[in-house]
């Protein structure tokens, strides 16, 4: 997951391989974003759609009960496992 400024960072690399302009393959287009990436979380993503939805802001806090992320900020029920939050 990245914080707001690796995301910033890797927003603008998403939207950069989009501008080029010469003719490249989609795997050189996106070869710094995923680059970049790898770098910061130590995870090889091949899916460079995959890591625009890898920002922590997006989520909200860790269930109380089991610990894994509420959907969004303002979820007050946990999909994972049912804990409404108190």
């Amino acid at each position: 997951m990245l914080d707001e400024a690796e995301y910033e960072k890797a927003y603008l690399l998403y939207g950069k391989a989009f501008r080029y302009r010469e003719r490249k393959t989609y795997e050189e287009r996106f070869k710094e974003l995923l680059d970049y990436y790898r770098e910061v979380t130590g995870v090889s993503e091949t899916n460079p759609n995959a890591i625009m939805h890898h920002r922590i802001a997006q989520y909200g806090e860790p269930c109380e009960k089991c610990g894994k992320p509420y959907r969004t900020p303002r979820a007050s029920f946990c999909a994972a496992c049912g804990n409404r939050k108190g």
